[in-house]
């Protein structure tokens, strides 16, 4: 970091949060607060959405995700587009015709306030862990780039978003997540072609995606029907379409960006925009990380990108055995080189040689081993280190090889999109707790002033919460993994009880409420014999499909309960509202 990179980077950051605080502040009452007055055009609504989605966790382990494992993280997406669509045709003009603050107040008005309340408290849990991972993803970052305290980095980041968040609710997140999506889709265009202008220089673009292809990193569509295949064409088309539908359209913190619109239309434009833009811009970072891959082929790597672990072993009586592993992947790393080059030389006389394919594949099987035995010495070294390194490949490309000035607009990208969701998130998690929650629950009357006031506090308490868990999160396999995991727990009951809510008449509170309590249930147990206990990291069922089955369960017992325990009761319910 040169003192041009920490310009770039303090500026770019505290024009955000002043700008963000300046624009949208003074808010007179709630609707002025949550909803921005309804006056968000729908290029806005556009951008706040994917800039939601876009966390730090997204630049930061994603290009991780494809260096390690290729291009296969994209099926993830594949039911985003569907699931767009359907959410423009029936969720939209709902919560646009009952008026509604937040995704939840419809459940109350189609079922009960107990339905509601879960399914606000489930939202609460979820999005409240989930945010605390989006402060803690960039700070591992800056920590492990200056050597700060872990924790004093999580209550920095929190707390600038904290500043414009608590001042101008979702006007201030929808203003500055504009500024923020330029930083971020600037930033990752500028680094891709750097990346490939870093690549020998008879490499064409072709010839890059042919040695990535041989190294098994650009299998984009696996059709297997393997249920322990974590990312499938049928897993993105069938648990991604359900987690996509349940995000977008019953995440408050995605319905808040939406809800904000002008008119049904300009909200629907929004989110069409977004089917229609995130599939590639989730592709282009999977591809970014895919060139750091073919960049290493032809550069040292380290054993393991975690700068925190080399430090840890030299500092450990595992010094020499990791330093002559160290040797090991040099050389194998000038083996690499050589091989790769004969290849571009014979791709470049149109010839793809399938000797030097398998030489490359048994190459990198022996680096696997090689890092393998690295992450054991680690072990060994501390107990208690994360090994896994995936989150930081992009950010050792980030410091080592891009030019000056750069590395500062990176930072700032990977710190403007965890504020761009940490906001969002926040914003949320303070609407529904004060209209679904606070307000739904308090007996006498209370002025705007109060419930605006009341807002802003649940603001600052959910802040304070979210830096909390930052600071006691700890490492998955991967951030962006984990995030999803997360989601996936939760988000197929509360889609099973909206869908059930907008699509059928007959079936009614009390049956929704216990079926959903049942499928929450199901899903822990389902995840925890599935994949939890698991300590090797073999997963029996993709995470994806927890989705799927939270969804169908709520629905299916839904039907069950209210056709078989409570039957009398509905035909007593339809007669008191027919009259008769």
């Amino acid at each position: 970091m040169q003192l041009f990179d920490w310009i770039v980077l303090i500026v770019t950051l505290l024009f955000i949060v002043i700008y963000g605080a300046w624009k949208t502040k003074g808010s007179k009452n709630v609707e002025e607060y949550i909803l921005g007055n309804n006056e968000t055009p729908w290029f806005t609504v556009g951008l706040s959405v994917m800039a939601t989605q876009a966390s730090a966790i997204t630049f930061l382990s994603t290009p991780g995700q494809a260096y390690h494992d290729g291009m296969g993280f994209v099926q993830f997406y594949f039911g985003l587009p569907i699931a767009m669509v359907i959410i423009c045709l029936t969720f939209i003009p709902v919560y646009h015709k009952y008026k509604v603050y937040t995704a939840y107040e419809y459940l109350e008005k189609r079922f009960d306030l107990k339905t509601r309340s879960l399914a606000a408290v489930l939202f609460l849990v979820q999005r409240g862990l989930g945010t605390g991972i989006t402060i803690y993803a960039p700070s591992i970052i800056l920590s492990a780039l200056l050597g700060w305290n872990l924790t004093y980095m999580n209550i920095i980041i929190g707390i600038l978003v904290i500043i414009y968040t608590f001042s101008g609710g979702t006007k201030a997140v929808n203003v500055t997540q504009k500024q923020q999506m330029f930083v971020i889709l600037a930033g990752m265009m500028i680094t891709f072609f750097l990346i490939f202008d870093y690549l020998p220089n008879d490499m064409t673009f072709d010839n890059a995606l042919h040695i990535a292809g041989a190294n098994q990193k650009m299998n984009i569509v696996n059709f297997s029907f393997d249920l322990d295949e974590k990312y499938t064409f049928w897993s993105g088309i069938t648990g991604g379409f359900f987690l996509a539908l349940a995000y977008f359209g019953t995440d408050q913190s995605q319905v808040g960006r939406y809800l904000s619109g002008k008119s049904v239309r300009e909200s629907q434009m929004g989110l069409i925009m977004n089917g229609l833009l995130k599939v590639p811009m989730q592709f282009l970072i999977l591809l970014t990380g895919v060139m750091v891959f073919v960049f290493f082929q032809f550069n040292e790597t380290p054993l393991n990108f975690n700068p925190n672990n080399k430090i840890t072993v030299e500092n450990s009586k595992y010094k020499d055995e990791y330093q002559n592993l160290q040797k090991d992947l040099n050389k194998l790393s000038e083996d690499e080189k050589v091989v790769n080059l004969l290849y571009i030389d014979q791709l470049n006389q149109d010839y793809d040689n399938p000797t030097l394919r398998k030489e490359l594949v048994d190459l990198a099987l022996k680096e696997k081993e090689l890092r393998a035995k690295a992450r054991e010495i680690i072990s060994k070294a501390d107990n208690k280190a994360e090994t896994n390194d995936k989150d930081y490949v992009f950010f050792y490309f980030i410091l080592h090889y891009l030019p000056k000035g750069l590395i500062g607009l990176l930072l700032a990208v990977i710190i403007s999109a965890a504020m761009s969701s940490t906001a969002s998130g926040l914003n949320a998690l303070a609407s529904t707790t004060a209209i679904d929650i606070y307000k739904r629950n308090v007996k006498e009357e209370k002025s705007e002033r109060h419930y605006l006031n009341a807002s802003k506090l649940f603001t600052l308490m959910w802040g304070i919460i979210a830096i909390a868990f930052a600071c006691i999160a700890t490492l998955f396999e991967n951030l962006i993994q984990l995030v999803n995991i997360i989601g996936s727990i939760f988000y197929g009951t509360v889609l099973g009880i909206f869908l059930v809510g907008f699509y059928t008449k007959k079936i009614r509170g009390k049956s929704i409420y216990y079926s959903a309590i049942v499928s929450q249930i199901a899903i822990f147990i389902i995840y925890y014999f599935t994949n939890f206990i698991h300590s090797s990291g073999e997963e029996k069922l993709g995470y994806l499909w927890l989705n799927f089955i939270g969804a169908l369960l709520t629905i299916v017992l839904s039907y069950l309960l209210q056709f078989t325990v409570f039957k009398t009761e509905e035909q007593t319910v339809l007669t008191e509202d027919t009259g008769s």
